[in-house]
């Protein structure tokens, strides 16, 4: 594992020693290190290197269906959805021109390329038929800077920045750069792995630089995180220092230092010489953090400053004359991340306040929202049409853009709840720690085997997906085994496109001898249909793992003699359209392992 050493040094020799901890569990896990390395090596492939021969026409194809395919549609009152081709459109938020296709932390990984929704929605219908507002900022940290900035003053320059490392700090005039790297069009660095032999120690310095041509007047805000220590220039001129005065942040699993920021006045044409002066992890003046590593790490954003009223309200009025207005929200790698928690369920800075705001001006506006998480939406009831979009890789914008058109069907099931506030969570008494330990106070009933058992509403439910046609279930038929359950059920397209529903089977036990949630999901199926057509569609469980639940009085797993129900549905929120039936197990069981 990463981080700091302290169990697998003197501490184990000590364990050892003392016989808290058999050698051969030492051995065990040794030789279980061991494996994966003989495993790693026998794969081919090399060492530090990454593989470049996936970016092709056929993986973008295959990653634009997945992205589309994923994609949730939770609301469309009024068939507000799917957006015509041959009407402007005014895209409005923060997401839209950011590529917002994966989670931070270890979850972050760098793309071959990222389409944005604003993209997507261009390749559709053309630049002349989009316009567009920001509305809001959503950033919790300024945005990475690389793709607006070059490499050079011209615009001959490659997009992105420099990196040039030193064994000598600037202030020494003789100093002589060791390496060069880039460009990299994400001014996000950590430097746990960064290695290089002309470095003579753990103490180095780093250029970074770039060149950033204005193109507005205004006040530019650069922010900057930092393990390590920084100071940045513009045009050789001093605007942050963060080498003595530092603030503990949450950047860099704990590492690093809130983010300092200042306002540069620029000038629309005007081009400007932005060096980040780094040094590495030793000279920090901070303590602390989750995860040890070397090198240290830096990170440097930036975005004009607004006046969140007034884009707001520029928003809403655009909005109230436009033929179809999209709406792009929700969070990013700033707010979803390894390392922290997310203090609460609600939107960053005015985005409620944006949406609302543009709704009440044109009440057929759509919103596609992107987080990996539940929000709360408290404009949901202003608002005909929603999609979750997740975080849909490298083509998430072509995929939004898909779905949005009607070139896509959407059939994405959400995979988990959204509450309608973060108080209706199962596990908000036990959110925190207390006395040093946290409570799991839950128990099983997390999710829809909360809402359900309490019969306390949701804004979405599990499984909840709308179409732009629609099915019906019939005729649900049961067959057991010693091991199986199989439900063979007929699904009918009853709308007037193709597209895909799919099938989820949910057990109910009737008579439990402990309280038990009311319904869990043991199967589900998708199927693709065109108009009027029907299949019949088959959902196999073990009938062993669909009936269980451990007993403690047993310490063992049981499957419990008794009668249950059988629930086939398009969603946890069973409705009308839902087909059951039930079958019985006629003795119990205990049971171990698998």
């Amino acid at each position: 594992m990463p981080g700091p050493t302290r169990f697998r040094g003197e501490a184990l020799v000590h364990a050892s020693t003392a016989n808290k901890i058999p050698a051969g569990v030492i051995d065990e896990r040794a030789r279980q290190v061991l494996e994966l390395v003989n495993e790693c090596a026998a794969s081919g492939v090399k060492e530090n290197a990454e593989e470049t021969t996936n970016d092709t026409p056929e993986t973008s194809a295959l990653l634009r269906r997945l992205a589309a395919e994923s994609i949730v549609l939770m609301k469309n009152e009024g068939d507000i959805l799917p957006l015509k081709k041959d009407k402007k459109i005014l895209v409005i938020g923060p997401n839209a021109k950011a590529a917002t296709y994966c989670g931070g932390g270890s979850a972050s990984l760098r793309p071959y390329y990222a389409i944005t929704p604003y993209e997507g929605i261009v390749n559709k219908v053309g630049e002349d038929n989009v316009d567009f507002s920001i509305g809001a900022y959503s950033h919790k940290e300024m945005p990475s800077l690389g793709a607006e900035w070059r490499t050079t003053a011209g615009e001959d320059g490659e997009h992105g920045a420099l990196f040039k490392a030193y064994n000598e700090p600037p202030e020494d005039k003789k100093r002589e750069c060791v390496d060069v790297l880039g460009p990299f069009t994400s001014t996000s660095m950590m430097f746990m792995d960064y290695k290089n032999p002309k470095l003579k120690s753990g103490l180095w310095y780093a250029d970074i630089e770039a060149y950033y041509t204005a193109d507005r007047d205004g006040d530019y805000e650069l922010g900057v995180c930092v393990y390590g220590s920084a100071k940045v220039y513009i045009n050789d001129e001093l605007v942050l220092d963060i080498t003595e005065n530092q603030r503990q942040g949450s950047a860099f699993f704990g590492l690093g230092t809130d983010e300092d920021i200042c306002a540069v006045p620029m000038k629309k044409g005007q081009t400007y010489h932005v060096r980040l002066e780094f040094a590495s992890a030793p000279t920090s003046k901070l303590t602390g953090g989750s995860v040890d590593f070397g090198g240290g790490a830096v990170r440097i954003g930036g975005a004009w400053k607004i006046d969140a009223d007034e884009e707001v309200r520029r928003a809403a009025e655009l909005a109230k004359s436009a033929d179809q207005v999209l709406v792009c929200a929700g969070l990013n790698m700033d707010w979803e991340s390894e390392g922290f928690d997310r203090p609460d369920m609600k939107l960053p800075g005015h985005l409620d306040r944006l949406i609302s705001a543009v709704a009440e001006a044109n009440p057929r506006t759509a919103v596609v929202l992107q987080s990996g998480t539940p929000v709360e939406m408290p404009w949901l009831s202003k608002v005909p049409a929603v999609l979750q979009a997740w975080y849909g890789g490298n083509e998430t914008g072509n995929g939004i853009a898909d779905v949005v058109f009607g070139d896509v069907n959407p059939c994405g099931k959400t995979s988990l709840s959204f509450p309608i506030k973060n108080e209706d969570n199962p596990a908000f008494l036990n959110y925190r720690s207390e006395a040093g330990r946290v409570l799991y106070g839950e128990d099983v009933y997390v999710g829809y085997r909360y809402y359900d058992t309490l019969g306390r509403p949701v804004a979405f439910p599990f499984g909840h997906g709308l179409s732009y046609t629609s099915f019906s279930f019939a005729s649900l038929q049961l067959q057991t085994s010693s091991d199986d359950l199989t439900a063979k059920v007929t699904i009918k397209n009853t709308g007037k496109v193709a597209g895909a529903q799919v099938a989820q089977l949910y057990i109910s036990p009737l008579s439990p001898s402990i309280r038990r949630p009311t319904k869990e999901l043991k199967a589900f199926n998708k199927v693709f249909l065109q108009p009027g057509e029907e299949k019949v569609v088959e959902l196999k469980a073990s009938l062993k793992y669909a009936t269980s639940f451990w007993d403690e009085s047993r310490n063992a797993w049981v499957s419990e003699k008794g009668k249950y129900k059988v629930i086939v549905s398009d969603s946890s929120a069973i409705g009308e359209g839902a087909v059951e039936e039930t079958f019985e197990v006629e003795k119990t069981k205990w049971w171990n392992g698998l």
